[in-house]
């Protein structure tokens, strides 16, 4: 659900620090504490404290860094999200991924790489490749999963 972040404002920060809209052209540095959704065009680095929102009509290139990353609309980069990391439909995103939990929604376009933290020093990390196109529209047949290949 597309919207589904709107549930969890109970259990994470729900203070918004603001809104970049259509037709904003941003380019360096931003730093935010609470909840930001960028609806813009924007290359460079973004931190975050909250929750970080690219909005349907977002074209990011650059570098997030975060605790959680909603994105709706274009990202290419790299994304380190302290807790997770949500792709929706409609999504596209080329992107290295660090994050424990990665949830990429039907719809949606992810073509990078995803890396799981270590949970202890006695495990190696996990780097796996994900090429995936999906269909905006509901396949009528039955769906198979997605071709994961962990890469060493």
């Amino acid at each position: 659900m597309a919207w589904g972040w709107l549930d969890r404002k109970q259990t994470e920060s729900s203070e918004w620090t603001g809104f970049l809209e259509k037709g904003v052209r941003l380019e360096g540095k931003l730093e935010t504490s609470g909840t930001l959704r960028i609806d813009s065009a924007m290359k460079g680095t973004i931190t975050s404290e909250g929750m970080l929102i690219l909005g349907e009509h977002a074209q990011v290139e650059g570098e997030i860094v975060g605790n959680c990353v909603v994105i709706l609309g274009r990202f290419t980069g790299t994304i380190r999200a302290k807790r997770r990391v949500e792709i929706h439909p409609k999504a596209i995103v080329s992107a290295e991924v660090h994050t424990p939990c990665l949830v990429i929604e039907p719809g949606s376009v992810f073509d990078g790489e995803c890396h799981l933290p270590r949970l202890s020093e006695a495990t190696k990390a996990v780097a796996i490749s994900i090429h995936s196109i999906a269909q905006a529209t509901p396949n009528p047949g039955p769906s198979s999963p997605a071709q994961l290949s962990p890469t060493q």
